[in-house]
């Protein structure tokens, strides 16, 4: 079932569905109560023979249905998402291969990552529609192998809200504006938008998001949900529509901690289509995996610096009590807190055209663009001029009189990655070196923590990863999140960190859907 943009719905009949629909819901299923399911609990029904996966797909189609008028978060289901969980189903039944971990378990992608099926792969916009890939990306072949059930593509910012300056960084012209499922007139971030709102209001399981600059550690922050932002080269980029290979990252979004890993677990390793980088990030997966990094004493003893920088806010106030709180708990796991650290200079990396990331990037994207437009086994656009002229023959659809396409025309302006280039890339080098890395290594840090989504651009121009997981909410009922960095290859203690956290303070709550 293909979906455009959805009609428009008055609030009252929508918040109206949304009520009865998570009221029956929470009635169980022969014991099984679907609403905030994990991982863990779905596999034990399995084996129990109180659940099935058709059953549990069917709830999500249930959940998308009713709720997608109102979040615009899911821009396609998957026609085949119910062969898939009948399929296995058989295999469950049969014992011809080993459950468990992913197997049966609905999973929803972002819409740039690419599937070798019946869905579209369009980044959002209409000038892929109909495009045809050459295969599944990467990261998606790893789930099929792990049985996983690809449910449908969730919305996204168009392009990954690299189109444009006055775009929404939630809005695409096929999906529509994604809405925050706790306060629906708050900003749901992107540009994995609807994968972390899907997350958040239970139409799946898990998701899968990417991210550039943010673009995972935004939305999870916003939509109350844990989500994981890998060390560069990790997961595969291969099949995915790029912004930068320096910069691009593939990670799970998902209600908790543990959910997020598994799925990591499942898309990691080496891909001979996205060789350079994975194989040299391979060497960081662990020997027996991520899961077993799920310890609620993963606090104890780690050294966590607080960048104050990203606690700015006023005293008194919800977040600045929040936090407080939160510090206070770490202390009591065992985690040592560093205070009042600050990364060398901060504000030339927080700003794109003085650390270099601006001029990098619009070189990287036109020729990462090209290529991936160039290997489609058909479509309507072969390049970014191609896309530039088709926005411009369709501009009531893609709205280009409102939000325009600046950036689509400063990087077609790009020759290549030249003597300019090579020069932004390497001040993102030593700024990554002489920043983050020095404060961790000087003040021997297992991680970084901060409070709000400031932190994503150190972590971008270094390709380091972060998790983010929820904290808390504001007085209007939105969500914020706590994200906890480190340098490359450190997802194992950033896992033990984070998981411990979330089990000690247990902050997420259903979303409220208020107006």
């Amino acid at each position: 079932m293909q979906m455009g943009v959805m009609p428009p719905l008055s609030f009252s009949i929508c918040r109206f569905t949304a009520l009865l629909l998570l009221l029956l819901s929470t009635f169980p299923c022969r014991g099984f109560e679907f609403q905030e399911a994990t991982i863990d609990g779905i596999q034990l029904a399995f084996r129990e023979g109180s659940l099935t996966s058709r059953r549990l797909v069917e709830f999500y189609l249930t959940q998308i249905r009713a709720l997608n008028p109102l979040l615009h978060a899911v821009i396609e289901v998957n026609p085949d998402a119910l062969r898939q969980a009948d399929l296995a189903d058989r295999e469950r039944r049969s014992g011809r291969r080993p459950c468990g971990g992913l197997h049966g378990i609905p999973v929803l992608l972002k819409d740039n990552i690419a599937t070798r099926d019946r869905l579209n792969t369009t980044a959002g916009s209409f000038a892929l529609l109909g495009s045809k890939v050459p295969r599944d990306a990467g990261v998606v072949r790893r789930l099929r192998r792990a049985g996983a059930v690809i449910l449908g593509k969730a919305n996204m910012a168009e392009w990954a809200n690299f189109r444009s300056l006055d775009a929404p960084s939630s809005w695409s012209a096929r999906g529509g504006q994604g809405r925050n499922p706790y306060v629906l007139s708050a900003d749901p971030c992107g540009s994995s938008t609807g994968s972390a709102i899907a997350a958040a209001a239970n139409m799946a399981t898990v998701t899968l998001g990417t991210e550039t600059d943010g673009s995972i550690i935004c939305p999870s922050d916003f939509n109350s949900v844990a989500g994981i932002k890998p060390t560069v080269g990790l997961t595969s980029r291969a099949g995915v529509v790029p912004i930068s290979p320096r910069q691009d990252t593939v990670g799970p979004i998902g209600r908790t901690v543990s959910d997020a890993v598994q799925v990591l677990e499942a898309i990691v390793g080496f891909d001979q289509r996205d060789a350079v980088a994975t194989k040299a990030a391979s060497k960081y997966i662990p020997r027996g995996g991520y899961k077993q990094f799920l310890q609620v004493d993963g606090l104890r003893g780690k050294r966590i610096g607080i960048l104050r920088a990203f606690f700015t806010f006023p005293n008194g106030s919800v977040q600045q009590k929040v936090f407080e709180e939160h510090f206070n708990t770490m202390r009591q796991k065992g985690a040592i807190l560093i205070d009042n650290l600050e990364i060398s200079n901060l504000s030339i990396i927080l700003d794109a055209a003085q650390s270099g990331e601006e001029v990098a990037l619009l070189a990287e994207f036109k020729m990462a663009l090209n290529s991936y437009l160039s290997e489609l086994s058909s479509s309507p656009v072969r390049s970014l001029a191609d896309v530039i002229a088709f926005n411009d023959k369709h501009r009531i659809e893609e709205r280009v009189e409102e939000f325009g396409q600046l950036v689509f025309l400063a990087a077609q302006n790009t020759t290549g990655i030249g003597p300019a280039e090579k020069s932004a890339i390497a001040r993102m080098t030593q700024l990554s070196i002489q920043g983050l890395e020095r404060l961790m290594m000087e003040n021997r840090l297992d991680a970084v923590v901060t409070g709000n989504i400031g932190v994503t651009s150190v972590l971008a121009i270094g390709g380091y990863p972060g998790i983010s997981v929820p904290a808390g909410y504001g007085t209007a009922g939105d969500p914020f999140g706590i994200c906890f960095g480190g340098v490359k290859g450190s997802e194992p203690k950033l896992i033990e960190i984070a998981y411990a956290f979330e089990q000690a303070t247990m902050v997420r709550k259903p979303p409220s859907f208020r107006k």
